[in-house]
């Protein structure tokens, strides 16, 4: 095994064209008690994450030469928001543990449920959303939220178990695309939709069970068939991933990054001094890792370019 630069590790030599050689990190935050669920405007030249347990929402802006930069209160009162994303008109999908729902922000502010039951039954703590670009909303429910007080409000499991959904704003259906997970929680889509990737991180409490993202074939009627499990974690847990261009993989992977490639094989691995448990492409280029690592979150520049829309 080689070390390319400080933190790093090497394990197959296309891993050398993905990161920048020095690989330095910078801290942008340090105050969080559970960051988690990046989301960058490019837009507006802003990051958005949630620290879950404060029950709050935080924004980074940027210096003029984009260093260190400004941290504010987005959101005081979130619900105890996890996992956030943007849908095709740039409008902000957030995962609420403490409301038990899916939410978008509206230009003007206002708040609209997605989602906050399943057969008249409350889910049970959505954790993570991505968009298609159909405009389909997909989301994971774990129950995280209500295991304890401290990340939501602890509370009874009503479905039937931890499942994946598809929300179709055209109809208003609600479905289940795959109910055979233990804990189903990061989840993103390869670069042409063809296939939507569901981490399963039920190995965090129980180090016996599963700890990889399994690859799911999108079929012509937004239905889900295949499931395998490609990409195998080797330590920690894969809790939020996003995918670049080219279709590599980059993990939460305890105390790291994985990148995988599309085939499943780990081309190497990016050091933090916390468990990650999320991260982002973001900057002017797509090329700006934000990555939320346990009560900090860091920044890296890298040499692949995010793959996520908008």
């Amino acid at each position: 095994m080689a070390l390319v630069g400080p933190d790093a590790e090497h394990y197959d030599k296309r891993f050398t064209w993905l990161i920048n050689g020095t690989c330095k990190k910078d801290v942008i935050f340090d105050d969080c008690r559970w960051s988690e669920g990046p989301v960058w405007f490019r837009d507006g030249n802003f990051l958005v994450w949630s620290d879950i347990p404060n029950n709050r929402m935080l924004r980074w802006v940027p210096d003029a030469i984009g260093g260190s930069g400004s941290v504010s209160v987005f959101r005081a009162d979130s619900n105890y928001a996890n996992g956030n994303t943007r849908d095709r008109e740039g409008r902000l999908m957030s995962c609420e543990h403490g409301a038990r729902r899916v939410t978008r922000t509206e230009v003007d502010g206002s708040i609209t449920v997605i989602a906050d039951s399943y057969k008249g039954k409350r889910l049970n703590s959505p954790n993570d959303v991505v968009v298609k670009s159909d405009g389909t909303i997909w989301f994971t429910d774990p129950n995280y939220g209500i295991m304890s007080d401290y990340e939501g409000h602890k509370g009874e499991v009503e479905q039937d178990g931890c499942f994946v959904f598809r929300f179709d704003p055209k109809s208003g259906e609600l479905a289940v695309v795959a109910d055979d997970f233990d804990k189903p929680n990061g989840l993103a889509f390869s670069p042409d939709e063809s296939e939507l990737y569901v981490a399963d991180s039920a190995s965090a409490h129980e180090p016996e069970k599963p700890r990889h993202i399994r690859a799911f074939k999108v079929n012509a009627d937004n239905t889900l068939s295949g499931g395998e499990a490609r990409f195998v974690l080797k330590q920690g847990f894969p809790d939020g991933f996003r995918v670049d261009t080219d279709g590599n993989v980059w993990t939460s992977a305890g105390a790291g990054v994985d990148v995988f490639s599309p085939e499943g094989e780990v081309l190497g691995r990016i050091n933090f001094p916390q468990g990650v448990s999320n991260l982002v492409f973001g900057g002017p280029k797509k090329n700006r890792l934000f990555v939320t690592c346990t009560q900090e979150v860091y920044s890296v520049y890298v040499t692949a370019t995010g793959a996520q829309v908008p």
